[in-house]
C-alpha cells in the first residue's frame, strides 16, 4: 500500500510499499518517529483516507471496494476508535456521548450499556457532566468507554496518552489494555512512547514512510 499526496509540481511519498497482515485478538504497536507516517496509516487501516495504491481487507471486505457510505457503516459495526485529542462531543455528557454510536447502531439498551462501560472505566459518578467539566484523563476514560461499548472487533489508538501526563497516561493504557484483553479486542496502537510499544506482543516500526521492522515477542 502507497500513500503519495500531490503539492503542486512535487509528489510527496507519505508512505511506501506497507504489506502487512494482523491475526484477529493481536495487539500491535506502530512505532516511528513524527511525520514518519503512522497516523496515515492507521487512518488508511481504517477507511478514514484513501490509498493512492493498493487495498486494505477488514474481516475479508476490501475497503476501497466499498463506497464511503459503506466504509462508514463497516466502523460503525466493527471498528473502534480512541483519540489523542479525544473527540468528544462537547453539547453531550459523558453518558450521551459513549450512547451515541450505540444508538446509531440500533441498539435498544444503550443508555443502559453506556453507564455500565461508564461504571467499568470509574466515572461512574460522572454520567450527567460535559466533557467541559471533566479533567483530561476523565475526558480519555469517557472516549474509552466509547470506543469499548460498541464491541468493536478492531479498535484503533491513535497516541491515547499523548495530551495526558505520565500517571494519568500510564493509567489509560492499564485500562485500555485490560479491558482490550477481556473484550478480545484486535488492537493498532500507534506511539512514539516504546515503553508504551513493549507491552504489545508485536511491534512495527515505520520511518520515512517505510516499514523497517516488523517485531513479535
Amino acid at each position: 500500500m502507497t500513500k503519495q499526496v500531490s503539492t503542486g509540481t512535487t509528489t510527496l511519498t507519505i508512505l511506501q510499499d506497507i504489506s502487512l497482515e494482523i491475526a484477529a485478538g493481536e495487539a500491535c504497536a506502530i512505532l516511528g518517529a513524527s511525520g514518519s507516517g503512522k497516523t496515515t496509516l492507521l487512518a488508511l487501516l481504517a477507511g478514514l483516507d484513501v490509498p493512492t495504491a493498493g487495498e486494505v481487507h477488514i474481516n475479508g471486505a476490501n475497503l476501497f471496494a466499498l463506497d464511503e457510505d459503506g466504509r462508514a457503516r463497516l466502523r460503525r459495526n466493527q471498528v473502534g476508535f480512541v483519540f489523542q485529542s479525544f473527540q468528544l462531543l462537547p453539547a453531550l455528557t459523558a453518558l450521551e456521548n459513549v450512547m451515541l454510536p450505540l444508538e446509531l447502531a440500533g441498539n435498544d439498551r444503550a443508555r443502559e450499556k453506556a453507564a455500565g462501560w461508564l461504571a467499568r472505566v470509574g466515572l461512574v459518578e460522572r454520567l450527567e457532566h460535559y466533557p467541559r467539566q471533566l479533567s483530561g484523563g476523565e475526558q480519555q476514560r469517557v472516549a474509552v468507554a466509547r470506543a469499548f461499548a460498541a464491541e468493536p472487533r478492531l479498535l484503533f489508538a491513535d497516541e491515547p496518552t499523548g495530551n495526558l501526563d505520565s500517571a494519568t497516561g500510564e493509567e489509560i493504557i492499564s485500562l485500555m489494555f485490560a479491558l482490550n484483553r477481556e473484550s478480545r479486542t484486535t488492537l493498532l496502537l500507534v506511539t512514539h512512547d516504546e515503553a508504551i510499544a513493549r507491552r504489545c506482543p508485536r511491534q512495527l516500526k515505520l520511518a520515512a514512510g517505510r516499514l523497517t521492522s516488523d517485531e513479535r515477542r
